[in-house]
């Protein structure tokens, strides 16, 4: 957790001696009330004994206490407002940190840690460091100030009453301890549960759907009670375990004060405190008093360590994430770029994903160049979609090289690479906002007049037009209130917008019905003919103009031609075009 105050600026440190000094100046006048309290009690008891009015001095020594409370309450706001602004400050420059940093994550950190979990981090763990950061700026300074300046008064009044307090503090210090033990290994465990909860409950939430349609809301809900019902069991011991705090403190403290008096009372019946009853009375209410003080000191000292186990647990797990390396980064690349003639082409490339025992892919080579179209096909799982994932660099090759114009993919910046390429998902991704802000994410100054025409390419225009909005038309988080083809064609015209040099299509048309595909398909042509275009598809019908298309089999190339050429050689393509399509249909082609 202390790394993460490396994330305060110079000026901040300022702020922070500031809140020392005030909180110095607010003890050393909490400490002069009792003696002032003293005296009103000395002067009262002068007045009954002599039978003169004692009014004006206690009135003086009154004022001075009032004043006294008003600059301690003045230095404590003024420390609340300090710490609560340098909390809230260093919270939001950890989320931003956190958020800017996941950004560059590939596809191996985001499957290390998973979303929830991510979103756990930047939410509840930031806030949980927030507070207690807060409550340590005032705490940690204020109890060492209070304690010693406490143990200083006592120690001048009487040394017997000073062992009493000295049993009160190891009273509290064993009470406090022992909880301490109990619910401090239940952190970790919070947090974890925290994690499962959000992670069931996200995966409820976007497949709502699958779980509708299966009628599986029973198989939801018992994965939900699960980690719910863990969530609240520890909940429960936590929160149990803390309720004997307040009590058990304040018992304490109540037989401390009955310990004072009562010592107190031996002492100044045997005139062992004070110079006379009336002095030993006023020493003995300040002794009670400073004892308080120095109880409050260690209670506050003590709880704020029953605080920082849970937040000690959050640091480390929000600084996991800023000290993760980036497995894919710039540290190869240089500054040149060379866009005109784009050339995509891998050289015995082989993968598998971290930590598995066998590749995915094995010695794939090919070479695609601008105005081509390149196509691949196979079954599921036979390596199609992992090839899109090397050419964009969120995994990089474990064997093998991988070529963007006769240069090593690794010499691009990533910035350099994506712009390079414009890239539409089988789940088009869209997001909150308008169909203009989704189109225009890619290129934010585009214009009016060139939306519209990405969206009329796209064949998605006279969905736009059919409502009064137009682009401003609604876009819910994730596109839910669109379909899955539109969702796709509204994806395809933001890569349209961006005009890209390298198109990639990752089974994108999967969701259109054939005649909107081939008409999509048709007007693609002319609009990305300076392009190099790389499609995954599954239906033959969408890759069959391709000049090449490769034909991949457990993450092997099997087959490698243009659609005639390979109904001639590649038994595989046969099956799959023999079962889509007639043969009239490829009688045809």
């Amino acid at each position: 957790m202390l790394k993460i105050f490396k994330f305060f600026k110079w000026y901040h440190w300022i702020f922070v001696l500031a809140i020392v000094g005030f909180v110095y100046g607010q003890v050393q006048m909490d400490l002069l009330l009792p003696e002032y309290m003293g005296k009103i009690i000395i002067l009262i008891v002068q007045g009954i004994q002599t039978g003169t009015s004692q009014t004006s001095a206690i009135l003086d020594e009154g004022g001075m206490m009032l004043l006294i409370t008003l600059g301690s309450v003045t230095a404590t706001v003024v420390v609340s407002y300090i710490a609560a602004r340098l909390g809230t400050r260093l919270a939001a420059t950890t989320r931003r940190n956190l958020f800017h940093h996941v950004q560059g994550f590939s596809s191996e950190e985001m499957n290390k840690f998973s979303t929830p979990s991510l979103i756990t981090r930047t939410t509840n763990d930031v806030q949980q460091v927030q507070m207690t950061l807060i409550i340590m700026l005032r705490m940690l300074i204020t109890a060492p100030i209070m304690a010693i300046s406490g143990i200083n008064k006592i120690t001048n009044i009487n040394t017997t009453m000073s062992m009493v307090v000295i049993g009160g503090v190891v009273a509290i210090i064993v009470l406090i301890l022992t909880i301490f033990i109990l619910v401090g290994p239940r952190f970790s465990r919070l947090q974890k549960q925290t994690d499962d909860l959000n992670q069931v409950t996200r995966e409820t939430l976007t497949g709502i759907r699958v779980v509708r349609a299966h009628h599986a809301e029973d198989i939801q809900s018992e994965k939900f009670e699960e980690v719910n019902t863990n969530l609240t069991k520890t909940n429960i011991f936590v929160n149990t375990a803390m309720s004997f705090m307040m009590p058990g403190m304040s018992f304490i403290m109540n037989s401390l004060n009955l310990g004072l008096i009562l010592v107190g009372s031996l002492l100044i019946s045997d005139n062992l405190l004070g110079a006379n009853p009336v002095e030993g009375l006023s020493l003995m209410l300040q002794f009670t008093s400073y004892a308080m003080i120095i109880l409050i000191a260690f209670m506050m000292l003590i709880m704020l360590f029953i605080f920082l186990p849970r937040a000690w647990v959050s640091g480390k797990r929000i600084m996991e994430v800023l000290e993760t390396d980036y497995k894919i980064d710039d540290k190869y690349a240089d500054s040149t770029r060379q866009d005109l003639n784009v050339e995509v082409e891998f050289i015995n490339v082989s993968f598998k994903y971290p930590n598995a025992e066998d590749y995915v892919l094995k010695n794939i080579s090919f070479k695609a160049k601008k105005g081509e179209t390149l196509a691949f096909i196979g079954s599921t799982g036979s390596g199609k979609s992992t090839i899109i994932q090397l050419i964009l660099r969120f995994y990089d090759a474990s064997e093998g090289e991988i070529l963007i114009n006769k240069k090593a993919i690794k010499t691009y910046t990533l910035s350099d690479l994506y712009e390079l390429m414009g890239y539409v998902p089988q789940k088009g991704n869209l997001f909150s906002g308008d169909i203009k802000s989704n189109i225009t994410l890619g290129n934010e100054s585009a214009t009016e007049e060139e939306v519209l025409h990405a969206l009329e390419v796209a064949q998605i225009k006279d969905f736009v037009d059919e409502s009064e909005l137009k682009l401003k038309r609604p876009i819910d988080q994730g596109g839910t209130n669109v379909s899955g083809g539109q969702k796709q064609r509204l994806s395809i015209a933001r890569v349209l917008v961006k005009k890209p040099s390298i198109y990639i299509f990752d089974d994108s048309f999967s969701a259109l019905d054939y005649r909107t595909d081939k008409s999509l398909r048709n007007a693609l042509k002319s609009e990305t003919k300076n392009a190099l275009k790389i499609i995954i598809g599954q239906r033959i019908g969408t890759i069959l103009d391709a000049e090449q298309i490769i034909v991949l089999d457990e993450g092997v190339i099997v087959g490698k031609g243009t659609h005639k050429e390979l109904l001639e050689t590649c038994k595989p393509y046969q099956d799959i075009a023999f079962a889509q399509l007639s043969k009239e249909e490829l009688s045809h082609v």
